[in-house]
């Protein structure tokens, strides 16, 4: 008998790492074992500092077709286990076995673009949507699915949808399962860019954001997931707060000279 082939694949090239769901004759369907695999590399690579920035993407044209139906039919057999992983956080963030997966790269410190090729549905478009960005092909298909099983999405969607799209097309994708092509995910805010090679767009676009400094990356996150649900007082706050971090930080100094300089900036 063969190893068995790792269901999720890292690859480091420099300061990009890209993270590829590997089951490809599955569509890369979540199994439960990815869910643990993906918590674990999205923490691991957290505190790589040499990385920089994360690419998400699926390996054999497709992005991922949420849960496996082999891990639904399991779980239908385990009802309390199941009801006890739900309640049960696994870290101090609060997200639970299932929500950890996704929220994990919205909580680094790094820009994270998600490559979707084929379908991203379910809960492989909530993995999609801890992303920071999503660059997909026109031809692409997304879909809140998890209506049709009778269930609500519940892997960090009130965190990652919310600010995307308005609540009533919110509601709508939920409650219809409804799938839909990449332009018109593009025209509604699921997706940030269209690319008919998205990871390749990817690639070129860590290469951008490579040439600022991570501190400031990781600041610009925050403003935005943090600073954007904020009252007027605590978000401007924010703003201060971060920016006194940076101001005449060695990176910041950095930044000054490499422009001025006309070269690349090399960040500590």
């Amino acid at each position: 008998m063969g190893e068995k082939t790792a269901e999720v694949l890292v690859e480091i090239d420099g300061q990009v790492a890209e993270v590829q769901l590997n089951r490809p004759g599955k569509l890369n369907a979540l199994s439960a074992a990815m869910f643990d695999e993906l918590a674990r590399i999205g923490n691991e690579l957290a505190g790589n500092r040499d990385v920089r920035i994360v690419i998400l993407s699926g390996v054999g044209g497709n992005f991922s077709s949420g849960l496996d139906t082999a891990l639904i039919a399991a779980m239908a057999g385990q009802i309390d286990r199941l009801r006890a992983d739900l309640a049960a956080p696994v870290n101090d963030s609060g997200a639970n076995r299932f929500q950890e997966p996704c929220m994990v790269w919205r909580r680094m410190a790094k820009p994270v673009i998600a490559a979707i090729e084929g379908v991203a549905f379910g809960g492989g478009l909530q993995l999609a949507l801890g992303a920071d960005f999503r660059f997909a092909t026109p031809d692409a298909r997304l879909s809140v699915m998890e209506a049709r099983w009778g269930i609500v999405p519940d892997m960090g969607i009130t965190q990652l949808l919310a600010g995307l799209v308005r609540p009533d097309i919110a509601k709508e994708l939920m409650m219809t399962a409804r799938v839909i092509p990449g332009e018109e995910a593009a025209r509604l805010g699921l997706v940030t860019r269209l690319a008919d090679d998205p990871r390749a767009a990817a690639r070129a676009f860590a290469e951008e954001l490579a040439l600022r400094s991570p501190e400031v990356l990781g600041a610009v996150k925050r403003l935005v997931d943090e600073g954007f649900r904020l009252p007027g007082a605590e978000g401007l706050r924010l703003e201060a707060v971060l920016q006194a971090r940076l101001v005449g930080s060695p990176n910041q100094v950095e930044a000054v000279t490499a422009r001025m300089e006309r070269r690349r900036p090399q960040y500590g």
